[in-house]
């Protein structure tokens, strides 16, 4: 029998997602024991000399789930937490993420169980590169594409990048996505996951009947998602009452100075140190009083234990997996808004896409052309998926798996199996 913890695991929460969508699709057996399991997975055990002339052993993965429609594309994560069932599961969401917005790549994911903020420039660079050689047999600008999770940065794929150019002996941009732009990163690739977000829940909203102009907002998590997200619903006329990091978070009746919190981050600061507003508990924030919820943290954090009491019309899953089944039917039930995270929060892959097709052409676009792609692909995407959850009278989470899901066993059926 499963544990409680168990069931709550990214893992956990992508397979019995999948199995939900392969009923109501009517998979077979033999493609679900395809498309259920990971294809591949690297576990790696590497020295890293730290500054006292000392050495640690570190662990870390990188796990690919299917490749049928195309190169893996997925995060690395640098997290003291970080699993390698979060990787398996979080390599199977890339997957279905690529593919319901139609992107010609498969899901990985990977990282290191490490504390990078613990570690200095130096050791965190030796610990990259080092990390990066282990795992170069399985990754590539044609096989494997990293990009940034949390704990990592544009800083920590150029390292990556340049690493597996000396391996080359020669310059292979295409080989990692979210890189600075000087050595081939994309415009628009930082704040695309934000801006991906926000463009599909003011149209969400539209569709629903609800006005996004002075609709509350609280997103937990002030991260590369959240605070963009923040920042652009902010823009859209929305009011943001409520954000939070790790540390707790704060509400503000009246709405909170994004810019003056965002300048607090840059600085080192925590959000709770900002003084003009109230503290509150990071399971506080996701039972306010608000229209929209943005859980842009970390996984599992709306459950059958607090489902009940969150009160928010809109939930615009951020996060991976940030909502276990159980919630999700508790929502539905009473008929919340559920923007699904392999929909709503794709738009960092696609804008990782758009980098490797500059990268691969050594041509690269404007910011606005960057954005009004992103945007064309997010709502062509958003659009499918609501057609199909109206004609099947499903939710859209529902729809966009079946969506996803249908693309990828369709690729592995006409490819079929070599031998």
């Amino acid at each position: 029998m499963k544990s409680e913890t168990d069931s709550r695991s990214a893992l956990s929460i992508a397979q019995r997602q999948f199995d939900a969508a392969a009923d109501a699709l009517g998979l077979d057996d033999s493609m679900r024991s395809v498309l259920r399991e990971v294809k591949r997975e690297l576990v790696v055990h590497f020295p890293v000399e730290m500054d006292d002339d000392s050495f640690h052993v570190f662990t870390g993965f990188r796990v690919q789930h299917n490749i049928a429609r195309g190169p893996a594309k997925g995060g690395l994560r640098f997290h003291p937490a970080m699993t390698l069932d979060d990787a398996r599961a979080l390599a199977m969401y890339m997957t279905w993420k690529s593919a319901v917005v139609d992107l010609p790549f498969g899901g990985a994911k990977g990282g290191v169980i490490c504390d990078p903020k613990v570690l200095s420039e130096s050791e965190l660079e030796r610990l990259t590169r080092r990390f990066t050689t282990e795992i170069s047999l399985i990754v590539g600008p044609d096989r494997d594409i990293p990009a940034p999770d949390l704990g990592t940065s544009p800083q920590v794929m150029a390292w990556i990048m340049d690493t597996l150019s000396m391996h080359a002996g020669y310059s292979v941009p295409a080989s990692v996505t979210g890189k600075p732009i000087a050595i081939g990163g994309s415009e628009g690739r930082f704040t695309a996951p934000g801006r991906g977000l926000a463009i599909l829940t003011v149209e969400a909203m539209r569709d629903r009947g609800l006005d996004p102009v002075g609709a509350t907002v609280a997103v937990q998590g002030f991260g590369k998602v959240g605070s963009v997200s923040a920042r652009l619903l902010g823009a859209a006329g929305m009011k943001v009452v409520a954000v939070s990091d790790s540390a707790g978070g704060i509400y503000r009746e009246d709405g909170l100075d994004l810019v003056a919190l965002r300048a607090l981050k840059e600085e080192g600061g925590r959000l709770i140190d900002y003084g003009g507003a109230d503290r509150i508990s990071n399971a506080e924030l996701l039972v306010l009083d608000v229209d929209v919820l943005v859980p842009a943290a970390v996984e599992a954090q709306i459950t059958a234990d607090n489902a009940s009491q969150v009160r928010a019309h809109v939930v615009a899953e951020g996060a991976n997996a940030p909502m276990s089944p159980e919630a999700d039917a508790i929502l539905n039930q009473r008929q919340a808004l559920i923007l699904p995270d392999i929909l709503v929060n794709a738009g960092g892959v696609v804008v990782s896409y758009f980098e490797w097709v500059q990268d691969l052409q050594a041509y690269f676009w404007a910011t606005g052309e960057v954005n009004a792609r992103l945007k064309e692909v997010m709502m062509r995407s958003y659009q499918n998926v609501r057609s199909r959850a109206e004609h099947r009278r499903v939710p859209l989470r529902d729809a966009a798996y079946e969506i996803a899901i249908e693309k990828v066993a369709e690729a592995t059926r006409v490819r079929g199996i070599y031998p």
